[in-house]
């Protein structure tokens, strides 16, 4: 006899109700002198603003009135029973830098793992009005009052490859060197764009984001959309996402394939 699984589409709708949640306690303070505190080291400014705030708030509290028995991992207020069958992982704003100099690149970021794994993800830009969310069912784009499915472009060949990473000074070391080899092979190179950039893979605009030292709340929520929208994502390798902050997103496996080969011998 089966038994029914989880109902991803009824998780994916509440998904996409936590990032409104999200929008309409971080909007507000957009473009506003709402102020920031410094939570970088020396040299290492990493601004955390109100909205940061009062947006993970906002999605705690539907959470904890609508599926108490599930996990929570949040930039802001830490980890509660992260071991559960069920865990949001949240970064409320990602791109706090681009929310304090006014730039609608900023995003909320909202990933559900299912027994460790993220099978959910929303990348969500609230002043441009779009909900880009990913699924077992594929990924698909909510703006401006219409739904659109998302597919990824074919671009199997770098050098025709438009490409993008947050700031190239995030890269260390080797690091750099890989990147920047892979810089000069492509197209185009974009910077500054944070996780909108894997928006747009899934979009079909940008054909490969490439990034280090993220977080799981920087990563886990962009894994489904890119990835229900027909592209790849992994790490440095070729291999599945891991705790190494390295991170290749491609619309295209080919693509994939030939940055990983470039970055394999720099990877950690």
């Amino acid at each position: 006899m089966r038994t029914s699984g989880p109902d991803f589409a009824a998780l994916e709708a509440f998904a996409v109700e936590l990032a409104r949640a999200a929008g309409r306690a971080a909007l507000p303070l957009f473009r506003t002198d709402c102020g920031h505190d410094d939570k970088g080291g020396p040299g290492a400014y990493d601004p955390v603003t109100e909205a940061d705030r009062s947006a993970e708030r906002a999605i705690r509290a539907l959470i904890a009135e609508h599926h108490p028995e599930h996990g929570v991992v949040g930039e802001e207020y830490g980890s509660e029973r992260e071991e559960a069958e069920f865990v949001w992982v949240l970064d409320p704003v990602d791109g706090t830098r681009a929310f304090v100099a006014g730039l609608p690149l900023w995003t909320t970021l909202i990933a559900l793992r299912h027994k460790g794994k993220p099978v959910v993800g929303v990348i969500a830009q609230p002043y441009l009005d779009e909900v880009f969310v990913g699924g077992p069912d594929g990924s698909r784009l909510i703006a401006r009052g219409e739904t659109s499915r998302l597919k990824t472009r074919a671009c199997s060949d770098l050098s025709q490859a438009v490409i993008a990473t947050t700031d190239a000074n995030l890269f260390q070391g080797a690091e750099r060197e890989g990147w920047e080899a892979v810089r000069a092979a492509a197209r185009l190179a974009r910077y500054g764009c944070d996780a909108y950039a894997y928006a747009m893979v899934a979009l079909g605009h940008v054909d490969l984001v490439v990034e280090s030292g993220l977080k799981p709340w920087d990563y886990e929520a962009l894994a489904p959309v890119v990835r229900g929208a027909g592209g790849r994502v992994g790490n440095w390798r070729g291999e599945a996402l891991d705790r190494t902050g390295q991170v290749i997103a491609a619309g295209d496996a080919a693509l994939f394939g030939q940055v990983a080969e470039r970055l394999r011998e720099v990877a950690v």
